[in-house]
């Protein structure tokens, strides 16, 4: 249990942080205005999640860290700020995913990409060319729920029944010490192991299989998985959870169509209750 004291620390801790890398990001700043670098670099500002530090969830339970709960906005609406040469500072809202970043990438340099990617280039929004390059976007976490974003809704859907099948496709295999499980570590794969090859790669990788009784890599942990969906339009706080109403039938129809759309393994599909 944090207490209200411990919220003090933690946060004075997260701004401490904050405050760290604003200075030692000012100073590439900095670099960049000294040898006018603005006029011929692109700049590409982004992480990969943020931080619980006492919001809420759909149970109103304050939540901290990252831990077994989904991914509410604080979580996964991260920051993104592009500077580009010739372009004016605004402000858009169209929806974008990590993976575009590598797609912008590859359309600064002209290099054509010659495997599978679901990333959108976002040199036309950039540019003002276009005012969205996706329909939606998909996120999570590995083992837990599934989510897709539209413009109009966040759609989080959790496994239906007991979490299973899965399959871990990987090229390393971690040992990641947790303080809260010392004794915990990732299962080792098995004489179930096969080399598989992820779809549109060429590269093998190793593909274990999970069954129940298996035990799950522990960011698949969750005292309990969710299925939400919020109105992002009407509901911009995310605070009530419309499962029951209409747009919940679609939001379940265009997920199925989205996980199509990237090859998603045949496993979650089953794992989601979606086959």
């Amino acid at each position: 249990t944090i207490t209200e004291r411990d919220a003090v620390q933690v946060r004075a801790q997260y701004g401490g942080k904050l405050s760290m890398i604003d200075h030692w990001l000012g100073r590439v700043l900095d670099a960049m205005d000294a040898t006018n670098a603005w006029e011929d670099t692109a700049v590409i500002l982004c992480t990969d999640h943020g931080h619980y530090l006492g919001d809420r969830d759909v149970h109103d339970r304050d939540v901290w860290g990252k831990p077994g709960v989904p991914v509410y906005k604080p979580l996964g609406h991260i920051p993104m700020f592009i500077a580009w040469p010739g372009v004016q500072p605004s402000v858009n809202d169209a929806l974008t995913t990590s993976t575009d970043i590598h797609a912008t990438i590859a359309s600064i340099f002209g290099v054509g990409i010659n495997h599978t990617a679901h990333g959108r280039s976002l040199a036309p929004l950039v540019a003002g060319e276009a005012t969205q390059v996706r329909d939606w976007l998909l996120t999570g976490v590995w083992g837990r729920e599934v989510q897709l974003v539209t413009n109009d809704w966040r759609y989080t859907r959790g496994p239906q029944g007991d979490n299973m099948p899965h399959s871990m496709w990987s090229n390393r295999w971690s040992t990641m010490p947790i303080a809260r499980y010392p004794n915990y570590r990732i299962p080792n794969p098995d004489s179930r192991a096969t080399l598989d090859f992820m779809p549109g790669s060429t590269v093998p990788v190793i593909r274990q299989p999970f069954r129940a009784g298996d035990m799950l890599p522990f960011w698949a942990m969750a005292e309990r998985y969710e299925t939400i969906i919020y109105d992002r339009a009407e509901d911009p706080a995310e605070t009530v959870n419309r499962i029951n109403d209409p747009i919940a039938r679609d939001a379940e129809e265009l997920l199925r169509s989205a996980l199509v759309s990237v090859s998603a393994p045949s496993e979650q599909f089953e794992r989601l209750g979606l086959s």
